[in-house]
């Protein structure tokens, strides 16, 4: 026989007595209970795949339960929210539920009310993640699997959560490492915004000018500075209704950062030279290839701009992390290759994709794209699809080759020169001669005084 699986609870209260008394009395009603005593512990526990409903008083110290309501719904709006109010909150709770929560209940409340609205809201979460699932299985794909595919679990929490947050008008934080993607995801979450029709302007925060970046930003009146002739708009004025990409902002200088805040805040510049504030409607995306906490540590970025930015945050994965995805990709990318050179559209050997998924990867989907671009043009020995593309490890160890058989040249044959050269063991040398069939004797005459032998 079969047991129905218990229903998780995530249970918020700062009240020490009213959380373990809830607590034991869900866990005598057959709920797995998780109590924690502040919302920022629930958040830390939750994710768009969430199988649990959350239970959170509406008052608490540090984040409430509204902020946390919000909180949860950019995380996934379909997580079941249930606020524990008391009777002068009633109000409140109406509010609550018009923003998003599955549900109230009013204290004093009984065991039985509780279970009850819990088991609702856990069957209707039940429904929602199996329709997702049967989506996912059925294959259907819309312009965001296009942008970002891969059916790995990284990547299809990923789809959900720019989803959920596109729509909406949040400021979002972009983290991943170097060529995962980051921009493409910016870019569709402008496409998923009411601002899609209006201006995506993305601005390098490693490349502005340091003399010229408030300018570059913020415009000028003419005369605000030698050689401001005529009066200019910066870049934000530029965006203006649409979408501001700040990218890699973790190299914003730290003085600029004080006054970015304030117009993040705000939503008002002031050209140089001017004194007169002029209203910014934007979105603001910013990426980073590392997490800006370490930053904030070391002092090298403000603590009050990086929690500003912090409330919305993707997380674009590396290759590494959803190898399983990397065939699929990057049949996908010669697609778009050939498509972009004239080539006719055909598939790559079968060995080719089998050895893609145990490499490294470290220029993720930007490095995958250039093997695609120079397989589908016939580069580096491999002929456009149809012929035999050499092995990757056959050409690793290739290179491997010629740079031993380079250093014994150029050391004359003295051995250990070229493993200190090399920066290796004599004894690695040693096997990776043999390994490569080299020897030192046929590569170069050896001096008399060189006592070493191979």
């Amino acid at each position: 026989m079969n047991l129905p699986a218990p229903i998780r609870v995530l249970l918020a209260d700062d009240d020490e007595q009213m959380r373990r008394s809830t607590e034991q009395a869900l866990d005598l009603a057959g709920f797995t209970v998780e109590a924690v005593s502040s919302a920022e512990e629930v958040l830390a526990l939750a994710g768009p795949g969430l199988t649990a409903a959350v239970v959170s008083d509406i008052r608490m110290p540090g984040m409430d339960g509204m902020t946390l309501l919000q909180r949860l719904r950019e995380i996934d709006p379909d997580i079941p929210v249930i606020l524990v109010t008391g009777h002068a909150e009633v109000q409140l709770a109406v509010e609550a539920m018009r923003g998003g929560a599955y549900d109230f209940i009013e204290k004093p409340f009984t065991t039985q009310a509780l279970a009850s609205v819990l088991r609702r809201a856990v069957d209707h979460r039940a429904l929602v993640l199996e329709n997702r699932r049967l989506r996912a299985v059925a294959g259907k794909r819309d312009d965001v699997e296009a942008r970002l595919p891969g059916r790995s679990q990284v990547m299809v929490d990923l789809r959900y959560r720019l989803r959920a947050i596109g729509a909406s008008d949040a400021d979002a934080l972009i983290i991943g490492p170097t060529g995962a993607g980051k921009e493409v995801v910016a870019r569709a979450l402008h496409d998923l915004s009411t601002r899609a029709n209006r201006p995506f302007i993305a601005i390098n925060c490693a490349a502005l000018p340091e003399t010229l970046i408030e300018s570059e930003l913020f415009g000028h009146e003419a005369g605000a500075f030698m050689g401001a002739l005529r009066a200019r708009f910066g870049k934000f004025e530029h965006a203006r209704g649409g979408t501001i990409l700040l990218d890699e902002i973790g190299s914003m200088p730290f003085d600029l950062q004080a006054k970015f805040l304030r117009v993040l805040q705000e939503r008002v510049i002031t050209r140089l030279g001017s004194n007169e504030p002029i209203p910014l409607d934007v979105r603001f995306l910013a990426t980073s290839k590392s997490d800006l906490e370490p930053e904030v540590a070391q002092g090298r970025f403000r603590a009050d701009l990086y929690y500003r930015l912090n409330v919305a945050v993707l997380r674009v994965p590396p290759l590494s992390a959803r190898r399983e995805d990397i065939p699929l990709l990057f049949l996908q990318l010669l697609r778009e290759s050939a498509a972009r050179h004239g080539v006719e559209d055909r598939s790559p050997p079968p060995d080719l994709l089998a050895m893609l998924p145990a490499q490294d990867w470290p220029g993720n989907v930007r490095e995958l794209r250039n093997m695609a671009e120079r397989v589908v043009l016939g580069l580096d020995g491999s002929p456009v699809a149809g012929g035999t593309v050499e092995r990757l490890a056959e050409r690793v160890a290739g290179f491997e080759r010629s740079v031993i058989a380079g250093a014994i040249a150029a050391h004359g044959g003295r051995l250990r020169a070229v493993y200190e050269t090399l920066g290796i063991s004599r004894k690695t040398l040693y096997e990776k001669m043999q390994k490569h069939g080299l020897d030192r004797r046929l590569i170069v005459e050896p001096p008399e005084s060189d006592a070493e032998s191979p």
